[in-house]
C-alpha cells in the first residue's frame, strides 16, 4: 500500500500513492450562466432525468457486491457530465451514482465522498446506510442518502485502469515513488503514464479528472437530485472536494460537514511531510501500547521502538518474506503498518505482524495491505490505486527529480520507522512527470470564499494522515465552526463509533445547529 496524498492510503506496492502541455485545455473558471441561471452548454446535463435500477452490475469486487446487497432500497444509475467543460458539446463520462431514499418526507439528499481520492461514493453509501440504520439515527428519516464515484473511480466509465488485478497480487506495477523505496527513470514514469493512457481509453480521459471538474460534477448531480443547494459530507479527500466546491458554488450549499480537514493553505511537499510525522506520531503511540503487551516484538521501552522495528523490517529491503502465495517486501510491509494506523483497533495486527517478521514469515502485514485496499478473497481489486495516482496527477504540485529526494530524506527524518537503511535518495521522479495534462487544483484553494453558509469542520487530535493542525486551518480558511474529538483514528462522522460526534453532526445537517466554538468530543 502506498501513501497518502490527500488522505487515504493505498497500497505502496501500487502506490499512492518536465510537464507536459495538456492534450486538452482545462480550466478552473466557471462558465457564463444562460438565462436560465444553469452555465452557459450545460442546459442539457442540468436537465437530464436520471434511470434509477438495481445495483446489480455497479459492484467492482465481491465485497462491495455483498455490503450493497444488505441495504434495502439501495439503487444505482449513471449521470452524464462533460468531459470537458471547456467543450460541453463534445464527449461525456457517465458518473455512477447510489441512492437509499428515505422512508419518509426528506429534507433533501445528503451527497457523501469517503475520500481518497479514489474512495468509491457508491460502496460507501452502503456502508453508511448500513450504519445509520444500526445506530438508529435520526439522519436515516431525513435524508436521501446519495453517493457517487467521482470520473475516473469504480463504476464510473471511463475509469481509470493501468494493471491488472494479477500484477496488483504480484505487486509488479508501481504508481509512485512517493513512500517507497522505487528508484525510477525518466523512461520508467512515462512506461506507468503509457499503460494507464492505455488502459483508461485515451490521454484525454486523463486529463479531465481534477477536483475542480469534480466539483462542478457534483453541481451537476445536486441540480438532477432535485435539490435547490448542496448538504454535503465530505471524509478526507472528500474535505478538499467540499471547501473546492464551496470556493465554486459558494451560495449553492446548504450545509456541508467535512471530517478529517486537508489543509488548503499547504503545497504537496510540505503536507505530504507533514502526514508522514503523523504516521510517526501513531507509530510510536502503538509501540506504547505494544510495550505494555507481553511478548511485545518492539520491547518494553517506546523510546527504542523505532531502532527496535528497524533491525526487524529494514532486512526485507534486500531480502522478501513469504507471504500469502506470494512474498512481502520492505515497501509492502511499512505499507501494512501504515494500512493498521489508521485505526487504533488494528494496532494488534501490526503487533502481529512484526512478529510473523521476525518469524520469516509476511502474511498478516500483506493481508493488512489487502484489507485496507479492498482486495476482495477472490482476488478482485477495486481500481481505488489507480485512480488515487490519476487524481492526484491533476491536483498536486509537480515535483522535481531534487526535489523527490528531499521529500523522500524528508520522510526519513520525520517518519524513521519508515527508513529502508539504504541509500535510496535517488531515482524519486514524479511520476506524473509525463502526464498528458498541467495540474488544475492550485494552492492554496478556497482561500476566498465569500457567501458561504456556517460549515463545521471535524478534527482529530491523533489523526494520523490529516493532521490536527490541518483541520484547524481549514476551518480557519472557509470560517467555519470546528469540531475536536481527543483521540485516535481518520475520520469518525457516522462511523457509529462515538455518539458525541453523530449527535452533533446530526443537529447540524438536520436543523443547521453548529456547536458552540471550543466544542470537543472524547474518542
Amino acid at each position: 500500500m502506498s501513501i497518502l496524498t490527500t488522505g487515504k492510503p493505498v497500497r505502496l506496492m501500487a502506490a499512492i500513492t518536465a510537464v507536459l502541455m495538456p492534450l486538452t485545455a482545462c480550466t478552473s473558471a466557471k462558465p457564463s450562466p444562460s438565462s436560465s441561471g444553469t452555465p452557459a452548454g450545460l442546459e442539457r446535463f442540468h436537465r437530464q432525468t436520471l434511470q434509477w435500477e438495481k445495483c446489480d452490475g455497479y459492484a467492482k469486487t465481491a465485497t462491495e457486491s455483498t455490503v450493497m446487497g444488505m441495504v434495502d432500497g439501495l439503487e444505482c444509475t449513471r449521470m452524464q457530465a462533460p468531459l470537458s467543460y471547456d467543450d460541453p458539446g463534445g464527449r461525456t463520462v457517465q458518473i455512477a451514482v447510489a441512492r437509499r431514499s428515505a422512508p419518509g418526507d426528506a429534507l433533501g439528499s445528503l451527497v457523501l465522498n469517503p475520500g481518497g481520492p479514489g474512495g468509491s461514493g457508491l460502496f460507501a453509501t452502503a456502508t453508511t446506510a448500513l450504519g445509520l440504520d444500526k445506530a438508529k439515527s435520526p439522519l436515516t428519516g431525513r435524508f436521501d442518502l446519495v453517493g457517487f464515484d467521482p470520473r475516473g473511480v469504480g463504476a464510473t466509465v471511463p475509469a481509470v485502469d493501468c494493471f491488472s488485478d494479477a500484477e496488483a497480487d504480484r505487486g509488479t506495477v508501481t504508481l509512485s515513488a512517493q513512500g517507497t523505496t522505487v528508484q525510477w527513470t525518466e523512461q520508467d514514469t512515462k512506461a506507468v503514464v503509457d499503460r494507464c493512457v492505455r488502459g483508461s481509453g485515451g490521454p484525454e480521459n486523463l486529463a479531465h479528472l481534477g477536483t475542480r471538474d469534480v466539483a462542478r460534477d457534483l453541481d451537476i448531480l445536486r441540480t438532477v437530485l432535485g435539490d435547490e443547494k448542496l448538504t454535503f459530507l465530505g471524509q478526507s479527500y472528500g474535505t478538499r472536494l467540499g471547501a473546492v466546491y464551496a470556493e465554486q458554488f459558494p451560495s449553492r450549499v446548504r450545509a456541508m460537514l467535512l471530517d478529517g480537514g486537508i489543509d488548503p493553505t499547504q503545497g504537496t511537499l510540505e503536507r505530504r511531510v507533514g502526514a508522514y510525522a503523523g504516521f510517526q506520531a501513531a507509530f510510536e503511540r502503538m509501540a506504547a501500547f505494544c510495550a505494555k503487551q507481553a511478548g511485545c516484538p518492539l520491547g518494553r521501552d517506546p523510546k527504542t521502538a523505532t531502532t527496535q522495528f528497524q533491525k526487524i523490517m529494514q532486512p526485507l529491503y534486500a531480502t522478501p518474506v513469504p507471504a500469502l502465495g506470494g512474498e512481502l517486501t520492505f515497501d509492502a510491509a511499512i505499507g501494512g503498518v501504515i494500512s493498521g494506523l489508521y485505526a487504533e483497533a488494528a494496532w494488534p495486527r501490526i503487533i502481529k505482524g512484526i512478529t510473523q517478521i521476525g518469524q520469516g514469515r509476511g502474511d498478516e502485514l500483506a493481508q493488512l495491505g489487502y484489507d485496507f485496499s479492498g482486495r476482495d478473497a477472490k482476488g478482485a481489486w477495486p481500481n481505488f490505486a489507480e485512480a488515487n495516482y490519476a487524481i492526484n496527477c491533476m491536483d498536486e504540485e509537480r515535483l522535481t527529480e531534487q526535489q523527490g529526494g528531499e521529500l523522500r530524506a524528508a520522510t526519513y527524518r520525520q517518519a524513521p520507522f519508515m527508513d529502508p537503511g539504504a541509500d535510496v535518495l535517488s531515482g524519486a521522479r514524479d511520476s506524473c512527470e509525463h502526464w498528458p495534462a498541467r495540474p488544475t487544483l492550485g494552492y492554496p484553494y478556497a482561500d476566498d470564499v465569500t457567501g458561504l453558509p456556517g460549515t463545521l469542520v471535524v478534527s482529530i487530535t491523533g489523526d494520523p494522515t490529516t493532521p490536527h493542525a490541518g483541520g484547524i486551518r481549514l476551518a480557519e480558511t472557509l470560517g467555519s465552526t470546528l469540531l475536536t474529538v481527543r483521540g485516535e483514528g481518520h475520520t469518525v462522522v457516522m462511523a457509529g463509533t462515538n455518539p458525541c460526534v453523530d449527535r452533533i453532526a446530526a443537529a447540524y445537517l438536520i436543523d443547521l445547529e453548529l456547536p458552540e466554538e471550543g466544542t470537543t468530543c472524547d474518542s
